[in-house]
C-alpha cells in the first residue's frame, strides 16, 4: 500500500536514496500533473510516484512535475505523443475539444454518488477498454483511473434542491458541466480557479463548482460562500493516468502489472485520505457557526441527475465516439441499478 500523507515525504526521500544505490534504473519517466505543487491532490500523486520505485524494486522511476512546468495543463496529451513528456495524471475532460466523448467519460455529471460506483465502471463495465479505445489513437496508453472524489458545491445562497439553481450565477468549467447548469436554469460563466475566491466575495458570482469541501475550506471559500453542498450532487472528475504508447509497449508485462496495481492502491489512498480530510472540515465549519451545510435529499438528486442524463444524450450525438461512452455508460448504469 502507497504511504499516508503524513509519510509522503519520507517515502519520497527514500525514493530518492533508491534511485542512487547500485539498483540501477530500467526505465526513469517525466510525467506532468494538472494540479499545483503543494495542492493536496499533488502531495498525493508524488506519493505514487514514490510508491512505483518502491513496488518495482527501483525499476521503475516516475518523476511528477507540476501543472504547467513544461507544458500547458491543456497541451499534455500532445506532448506525450511528441516524446516531450512520458505521461500525465490530468482530468481527461480537457481534452474534451479534439473529442466530446473525453469529456462525457470525464464526467458525466450526475452519474456517480460515491468514487467506488466510478472506480467499479472503469474495471467491470468497461471504462478501462473506452478510455484506451480513446487515447491510443492519439500515442497514449491508459494506466488507471483515480478521483478527488464527489465534489462540494460553493454557494452563498442557501440552495436546498433543483428550484434554487434557477438564474444562479455560478462559476464552472465549460463542456458538459456548463451544458447541465444550463439546463437545471442556472447561469453558468467561465472563470479561471485563480479567480473563484475574489468573484464571490464581489458578487460576480453566486456559487461555484470548484473541488472537494476540504480544499474548499483550506482556501478560504466559505469565509466568501458560507452555504455549500455537501456532499456534492454534480461532479466526480475522473483523473486519468496515461503513459506515451510506444514506452508502454516497451515494458515488460511484470512491470505494466505493477504500474497498473499502483494506480488502482493510488486511486484508493486519494480518496480515503481525501474523504478523510473533508471529514475534518466539515466538523470545523459546522463549528464555526458561520457556515452552513446542506445536504441535498435523494429526491432533489434525482430530479438533477434526470436533467444531466438529458444532456449527455446531446453529447452523444456529436462524435462516433460519445456515442459509444454514452451506450456504455448508460447500459452500465441501468443494468447496476443506479440509473432510474
Amino acid at each position: 500500500m502507497f504511504k499516508s500523507l503524513g509519510t509522503i515525504a519520507i517515502a519520497a526521500l527514500a525514493g530518492a536514496a533508491l534511485a542512487g544505490t547500485a539498483l540501477a534504473q530500467d526505465f526513469s519517466f517525466k510525467f506532468q500533473s494538472s494540479d499545483p505543487a503543494g495542492n493536496p491532490n499533488f502531495v498525493l500523486q508524488q506519493g505514487w510516484a514514490a510508491g512505483v520505485s518502491d513496488k518495482t524494486g527501483g525499476r521503475i522511476a516516475i518523476e511528477l512535475l507540476p501543472v504547467e512546468s513544461i507544458v500547458a495543463h491543456n497541451e499534455t496529451q500532445d506532448a506525450i505523443a511528441a516524446g516531450i513528456l512520458d505521461g500525465h495524471v490530468t482530468d481527461t475532460s480537457y481534452f474534451a475539444g479534439k473529442d466530446p466523448a473525453f469529456g462525457l467519460i470525464a464526467n458525466p455529471v450526475g452519474a456517480w454518488s460515491a468514487p467506488q460506483e466510478m472506480f467499479d465502471f472503469m474495471s467491470k463495465g468497461g471504462g478501462n477498454a473506452l478510455m484506451n479505445e480513446l487515447l491510443e489513437p492519439y500515442g497514449l496508453h491508459f494506466i488507471g483511473a483515480t478521483t478527488p472524489g464527489l465534489e462540494a458545491f460553493v454557494s452563498k445562497k442557501k440552495l436546498e434542491g433543483v428550484a434554487d439553481l434557477q438564474g444562479l450565477k455560478l462559476r464552472a468549467p465549460e463542456g458538459l458541466v456548463q451544458q447541465v447548469f444550463a439546463a437545471a436554469g442556472a447561469a453558468p460563466v467561465n472563470l479561471p480557479g485563480s479567480e473563484v475566491f475574489t468573484s464571490l466575495d464581489k458578487g460576480v458570482i453566486d456559487a461555484a463548482d470548484y473541488s472537494v469541501f476540504s480544499t474548499n475550506h483550506a482556501q478560504g471559500m466559505h469565509d466568501v460562500a458560507p452555504n455549500p453542498v455537501y456532499p456534492g450532487f454534480h461532479s466526480m472528475p475522473l483523473v486519468e493516468i496515461s503513459i506515451n504508447k510506444g514506452k508502454w509497449d516497451a515494458l515488460p508485462d511484470d512491470l505494466k502489472t505493477a504500474l497498473e496495481e499502483s494506480v488502482a492502491e493510488f486511486a484508493q489512498t486519494q480518496v480515503a485520505a481525501l474523504a478523510a480530510n473533508d471529514l475534518k472540515a466539515v466538523e470545523e465549519a459546522k463549528a464555526s457557526g458561520k457556515v452552513t451545510v446542506t445536504d441535498w435529499p435523494a429526491e432533489e438528486r434525482a430530479k438533477f441527475r434526470t436533467i444531466a442524463t438529458g444532456e449527455w444524450a446531446k453529447v452523444a450525438e456529436r462524435s462516433e465516439n460519445a456515442r459509444k461512452v454514452y451506450d456504455t455508460l448508460t447500459g452500465y448504469l441501468k443494468e447496476n441499478g443506479l440509473m432510474q
